[in-house]
């Protein structure tokens, strides 16, 4: 059983202190595979390496700064984005962070293709693509095989929170968004509910597959459950 949870708009520090709580309790097997939809109050975000880098002015930023436990460089998070925490069991889905970050963008395309874009990755930079415009971010931590950080989907066609830094330390970066790319404003709630379904058949898909090489018969739950 997956479970999903539309959190509304939190600071990241209370994000941060949910999905602690939440791993271990996933450790335990006290709950089942948690997926955490919410948006961020304004903030940049920067990754275990503490590279401030591609904080382009770090002494006169709009937002405040966190520093967290992901992998990457600096990035935004704040309204008009749809975060996604992912508090996964890497026991069922194969233990193998490559295969799990392709699967993250894997969803995240094809869910960009129900609103007519065509989005992609390139070749050895994480994260989804329209061209050369970057549409979502994706950074990861791991805790003894439990998952925890997930992406960032830009939705709303404000990307002004991006303009202080240099998005995930690469050089000439244009955001983009699904409200930009479908040429339509996008609320990030009905992008939150529109997302569970391809979330959930996505996972089912790398359950399925590992119990076939495996040789097993995997009971799936297909169910499509509202966000609570």
């Amino acid at each position: 059983m997956m479970n999903f949870r539309w959190l509304g708009t939190v600071s990241y520090a209370d994000g941060l202190d949910l999905q602690n709580e939440l791993v271990e309790q996933r450790r335990r097997d006290e709950i089942g595979d948690t997926v955490l939809l919410l948006e961020h109050e304004p903030v940049y975000t920067i990754g275990r390496s503490r590279d401030r880098s591609s904080l382009r002015d770090p002494d006169n930023l709009p937002h405040p700064v966190f520093e967290t436990n992901r992998g990457g460089q600096a990035t935004f998070h704040g309204p008009g984005q749809l975060v996604g925490y992912f508090i996964f069991d890497l026991n069922q889905y194969g233990r193998d962070l490559h295969v799990y970050l392709r699967q993250i963008e894997a969803l995240l395309i094809d869910f960009a293709s129900g609103f007519g874009i065509d989005a992609g990755r390139r070749e050895g930079l994480t994260g989804v693509w329209v061209g050369d415009r970057k549409l979502a971010s994706i950074g990861v931590g791991v805790r003894k095989w439990v998952s925890m950080h997930g992406f960032g989907l830009n939705v709303s066609s404000d990307l002004s929170g991006y303009e202080a830094i240099t998005p995930c330390g690469i050089s000439d970066v244009t955001m983009t968004s699904l409200s930009t790319e479908s040429h339509r404003e996008i609320a990030v709630e009905a992008a939150a509910r529109e997302i569970e379904p391809v979330i959930r058949a996505a996972f089912a898909g790398v359950r399925e597959a590992l119990a076939a090489k495996d040789g097993l018969t995997l009971e799936v739950d297909a169910s499509n459950q509202d966000l609570a």
